[in-house]
């Protein structure tokens, strides 16, 4: 799959495993997407950030607008990951990097000295009709979910 993720034009359909069971971007066409990427479930920046979306949640709904979140865990690993902190979205598991590759989010990271490839933690707002409005990356977690709601806010 190849990417041509850029904010004004429409992303390409893709299909991937999730919790909800099998999600199709064109599956969701009327309503807004927001599809944010995190590096691993049950570590701390990562429980976090779900949490401050799933806190949102009925926001987002009220606003025509699903969630999901894409990390390369396990589709079980995603399931108690979700369970265990209650989110009220589903996660994409992405074992193969194909939905990540698709959104160029796999980068190059450093950890203890270490070169490894990794998710940069990313979020992309995809409008009811298939548009990418906002790309956000190398996020900060701290009232992220905050500011792709008052981006959503902006669309009509």
């Amino acid at each position: 799959m190849e990417t041509n993720i850029k904010e004004g034009l429409p992303v390409a359909n893709f299909t991937a495993v999730a919790t909800d069971g099998a999600f199709s971007l064109a599956d969701h066409k009327g309503k807004n997407i927001v599809i944010y990427f995190y590096p691993k479930d049950n570590t701390p920046g990562c429980t976090t950030e779900g949490n401050d979306f799933s806190s949102l949640y009925d926001t987002f709904q009220e606003r025509n607008t699903v969630i999901y979140g894409v990390s390369k865990d396990s589709l079980k690993t995603h399931e108690n990951f979700r369970a265990k902190f209650q989110f009220r979205f589903h996660l994409i598991s992405d074992k193969d990097e194909i939905v990540c590759r698709h959104f160029d989010v796999i980068k190059l990271k450093k950890m203890y000295g270490r070169e490894y490839e990794g998710i940069e933690r990313s979020t992309f707002l995809i409008n009811h009709t298939g548009e990418l409005i906002k790309a956000w990356r190398k996020v900060k977690v701290k009232g992220h979910a905050e500011e792709v709601l008052a981006t959503v806010n902006t669309l009509t």
